[in-house]
């Protein structure tokens, strides 16, 4: 489909009460994500990767922050990548779009999830607009799906008026 005439507007943003819950939702997901990387790091130890597990028990308060961002990144970027959507999303309904509806490149993805490692941008959100840092940094929005897709389906067939069908 054509997105020339298709503009992400302010009444499709997802309310502010749908991010806070994406933003709970998500640091559970993140733990359970964090859980899995530990299980799968256990895993290669009993298989003969030795010395993983040992080295982040060992880890300084940098290499543990480091650590941190790597798997929040893996989060964030792999949910967005596939699927537009996290966890909080799957449950409220909502997507990340580009201004024109389209699907963020994996670029976009990982600068939005870059982005959230500033410290407080979590709460950047609850501006007057309603977009955080990492959705106005990376050119990106966070939409309700039902009236997002709605909208677009309903610009699709307005595009479609006057076209000649084959």
């Amino acid at each position: 489909m054509n997105n020339q005439n298709f503009r992400v507007t302010p009444d499709l943003y997802a309310s502010k009460e749908k991010r806070i819950i994406n933003m709970i939702i998500d640091s559970i997901g993140y733990y359970l994500f964090s859980f899995i990387v530990g299980i799968f790091l256990g895993i290669l130890e009993l298989l003969g990767a030795s010395g993983v597990l040992d080295y982040i028990v060992t880890m300084d308060t940098l290499e543990s922050l480091v650590f941190g961002a790597i798997i929040i990144l893996l989060y964030f970027s792999t949910f967005e990548v596939l699927f537009q959507k996290t966890l909080g999303k799957f449950i409220s309904k909502t997507i990340v779009v580009l201004e024109d509806g389209s699907k963020p490149s994996f670029q976009d993805i990982l600068l939005r999830s870059l982005c959230r490692l500033i410290p407080f941008e979590a709460f950047s959100f609850l501006g007057a607009e309603g977009k955080g840092w990492h959705d106005s940094m990376s050119n990106t929005y966070v939409v309700d799906e039902k009236k997002f897709k709605a909208k677009k389906n309903a610009q699709s067939e307005l595009d479609q008026i006057g076209v000649l069908q084959e």
